[in-house]
């Protein structure tokens, strides 16, 4: 998969202006084969050559494997299906790679390409030998990182040329966040887009002064081969070095200056309503009305923007704005549901979709989506107590545990798109797991069912209802490499209502029958070659599905998923918390003998790492009232403040910013297919006040948020997560206290009737009469909160002041909605 990224500045200078396209006109005319100017009408100018607007930000994300452009140096091409891997054959290479744990480097570990992991072994060689860097970064599951790895790595000729001619570099990117987000900076920066595999250039100390993303092998028409770039590199580095590197040092001056994120003096908090009204209505612009989501195609699930329009309906029901909000929601995560992007054989969500109506999508499984969706989708059911809703969310969670999770209780990070159609298949295809032909539906599911319409089959009724045709379902718009010629991705089509009818049977018979003939396909597809699944375990993205078997469980009551989520939580403990460096890891790996591994040095974790955490902690904590979840949330927040807090401008910072090798200290200022971390952080630092008593807290939530005040103003479309914790400060958070025994029957009930309802702003603890544990040490004013008559009590309180107490369950709904 390539991905096409915007890139938006905090503020441009007119020197920052000039630097950057002096960069993008270098670099246009760098590399283009002919060695004039790649393309006029994109690096003429300073206006054309940077356009870092706010339109930039609302501009639709580009993610399509099949949807390039070429920018500066992003060159694309349309490259076909693999060549035939003989999956067989002794490897004739094995490079350092094959040291690693890392299923990205692993892929790279039998190139004739002289890797080195991202380290200090490769800077001491560049610097001691004089050569330039080539950083490769990419993912396990990203398709044009495949592609580029068999097309050009494997290729000997030009793996001579990498490794006599530079230090090469290849990084996961999910390993290493930080390091992929400065150079993708620059990248962005240079050639106006981005993606991975992201290729870039970079002085013996690290400084970069040329970056693409995909090159094909060989020159194609105007556009240069890798080989073709890496030969003008190598010149222009012997005869030209000066110019490279001033250039280099330009653009990373006018980097710093432009993605610098810090609060003014004397500047406020902007106006919650205000600037949540505004992300609306840049959402409500953006809004695709026949299918939901936002633009037209592709299209992403978005959760961050699911998420803030049911925030914003939660604060403004009585209003039109309000009611529109939850519409575009709630329609978006129907139609998400019936789509092909849902998989109604083995659960779970694709990563995208390459048409409008959700249909195809593009077939890898983030565990981020995971996570986020189950959030999305039992809120969805808070809010509306559509029982959809509620199995959506539960069979992502079904999925993940089946499918993602590791036997120590990690989860792993992603499932591939691509994989071989049979076992004696030498080429893998996009969505061969995952597709279907008419013949073979009609071959499983032959039988005549009883009463139906004109003697309908399993298969006729199934296929009716999922939109299974003879010819195939999938438009040859969406499938230009013809991967999916005659085959079918399940969509329903129909209400059961409508099937049932149509058929003349039940709607509880249809239900059976879909459901026996689901289970039916579910056991074939089980039998098919799987595709690659990728076993690192990933401290941020284990503590976005830890919220999300926290909150799915707490909401349905279901004791089983909550104690998937301890199970989760115990393993970030032992295996991704060092306790004796007080530090989360980023990673660990699954070991050929099914036990977790580390790395001889294992990585520190970054920002994202801990905010996630935290985040799951506490809703872990809320959904269990087990106090020692929240302790270890107040942990870890007070060492991220230690590690990433910046005390000159407020904000964190995305990585450690004391790391030498790091050039840029970035923050990150985007919620995309992941919430910034510092979007978490601020809703996460509002919530630990009120559970802790640190109102120190409530201010760096504040300082936080002053930090981003020009982004959150301007285009708050960009940060819909942060607009909630704004949102948050303004209508401030509800203390809801239930005191009684914690086992007992009307504890249970009160608190089941608060985890019902949708509340975004409160907090949720228990209250069992220990004056001497933890909560009442942290807030005496729980000493205070007593039982009535004999009875569970609850009182719903607000900076500190509360209500009058109730003790059933219908009077506390009634008190959390008024």
């Amino acid at each position: 998969m390539m991905l096409r990224l915007g890139f938006a500045w905090s503020s441009t200078s007119s020197t920052t202006i000039k630097h950057i396209a002096q960069a993008r006109l270098f670099t246009g005319s760098f590399l283009r084969k002919d060695n004039h100017t790649l393309c006029k009408s994109q690096c003429s100018g300073q206006q054309q050559a940077l356009q870092f607007s706010q339109k930039s930000v609302l501009a639709s994300t580009r993610l399509s494997r099949d949807n390039f452009r070429s920018s500066g140096v992003v060159f694309f091409s349309m490259a076909s299906g693999s060549d035939g891997l003989d999956r067989l054959n002794t490897p004739k290479y094995t490079n350092r790679l094959s040291k690693e744990k890392s299923s990205y480097l692993l892929q790279h570990a039998h190139n004739p390409v002289d890797w080195y992991p991202w380290g200090q072994e490769a800077f001491d060689k560049a610097k001691r030998e004089d050569k330039p860097i080539f950083l490769s970064v990419g993912y396990s599951t990203c398709h044009w990182c495949h592609v580029m790895e068999r097309e050009s790595f494997e290729d000997e000729e030009i793996g001579k040329v990498l490794s006599e001619n530079f230090v090469c570099i290849k990084v996961d990117r999910e390993e290493r966040p930080d390091v992929d987000k400065v150079y993708m900076t620059f990248v962005q920066a240079t050639s106006g887009g981005g993606g991975w595999p992201m290729s870039v250039w970079l002085t013996p100390d690290l400084r970069p002064f040329i970056g693409g993303t995909y090159f094909p092998p060989r020159d194609s028409g105007r556009r240069p081969g890798l080989k073709t770039v890496l030969l003008r590199i190598i010149e222009q580095w012997q005869s030209n070095r000066e110019t490279l590197e001033s250039s280099g040092v330009k653009v990373l001056e006018a980097l710093r200056k432009g993605t610098e994120i810090s609060a003014s003096p004397g500047e406020t908090l902007p106006f919650g309503p205000d600037v949540a009204n505004r992300c609306y209505q840049q959402l409500a612009h953006s809004y695709e009305e026949e299918y939901g989501g936002f633009r037209e195609a592709p299209k992403f699930p978005s959760p961050v923007n699911l998420m803030f329009l049911m925030s914003f309906w939660a604060v403004n029901r009585a209003s039109s704005e309000g009611a529109e909000a939850l519409r575009m929601a709630l329609h978006t995560l129907r139609k998400m549901a019936l789509g092909g992007i849902n998989d109604h054989v083995a659960q779970g969500f694709h990563r995208y979709s390459t048409d409008s109506s959700w249909h195809v999508p593009h077939f890898e499984k983030m565990l981020y989506d995971q996570g986020q969706l189950a959030v999305a989708y039992i809120t969805a059911y808070q809010v509306s107590g559509e029982r959809l809703f509620a199995d959506v969310a539960r069979d992502v969670l079904l999925y993940v545990s089946r499918d993602l999770s590791d036997k120590s209780g990690g989860f792993y990070s992603a499932e591939d798109a691509d994989s071989f159609p049979t076992a004696e298949s030498t080429e893998k295809r996009e969505g061969a797991f995952c597709v279907w032909t008419a013949g073979e539906i009609r071959e499983l599911l032959p039988d005549i069912v009883e009463g139906a319409t004109g003697g309908a089959t399993q298969a006729d009724i199934f296929m009716h209802h999922y939109g299974v045709k003879e010819q195939g379902n999938v438009d040859p718009a969406q499938d230009p490499h013809g991967e999916l010629q005659g085959q079918n991705v399940l969509i329903v089509r129909y209400s059961v209502e409508l099937t049932a009818a149509h058929f003349g049977i039940s709607v509880d018979r249809l239900s059976e029958l879909l459901s026996d003939a689901r289970a039916k396909l579910a056991e074939v597809r089980r039998a098919r070659p799987p595709p690659h699944l990728d076993t690192k375990m990933l401290a941020s993205w284990n503590g976005l599905m830890l919220s999300g078997f926290a909150r799915v469980g707490a909401v349905l009551g279901d004791k089983a998923l909550l104690e998937r989520a301890e199970r989760a939580a115990y393993f970030l403990q032992k295996h991704l918390w060092d306790e004796e460096d007080q530090r989360i890891l980023r990673s660990c790996y699954r070991g050929n003998n099914m036990e977790v591994e580390q790395v001889a040095s294992p990585i520190s974790g970054f920002l994202d790492d801990y905010a996630f955490v935290v985040c799951g902690l506490l809703d872990l904590f809320e959904a269990t009232q087990r106090v020692r979840w929240l302790q270890w949330a107040e942990e870890l927040q007070l060492r991220q403040d230690q590690l990433f807090w910046d005390s000159q401008g407020s904000g964190y910072f995305c990585s450690d910013p004391s790391d030498p090798t790091l050039l840029l200290a970035l923050k990150q200022d985007q919620d995309g297919a992941e919430p910034s971390a510092n979007s978490v952080s601020a809703m996460n630092l509002l919530r630990l006040s009120h559970l802790t008593g640190r109102q120190d807290w409530i201010q760096r939530s504040q300082e936080l948020l002053i930090a981003f005040s020009d982004r959150l103003t301007k285009v708050p479309i960009a940060l819909p997560d942060m607009v909630r914790g704004v949102m948050a400060q303004h209508y401030t958070l509800k203390q809801i206290v239930v005191c009684g025994q914690p086992d007992a029957e009307d504890t249970a009930s009160l608190i089941a009737c608060v985890n019902s309802l949708f509340l975004p702003h409160k907090v949720l603890m228990l209250a069992d009469g220990n004056t001497e544990d933890f909560l009442n040490q942290k807030l005496p004013i729980l000493s205070t909160l007593v039982s009535q008559d004999g009875k569970a009590t609850a009182y719903v309180c607000e900076n500190f002041a509360c209500a009058l107490p109730v003790t059933c369950p219908q009077e506390l709904r009634r008190l959390l909605l008024e």
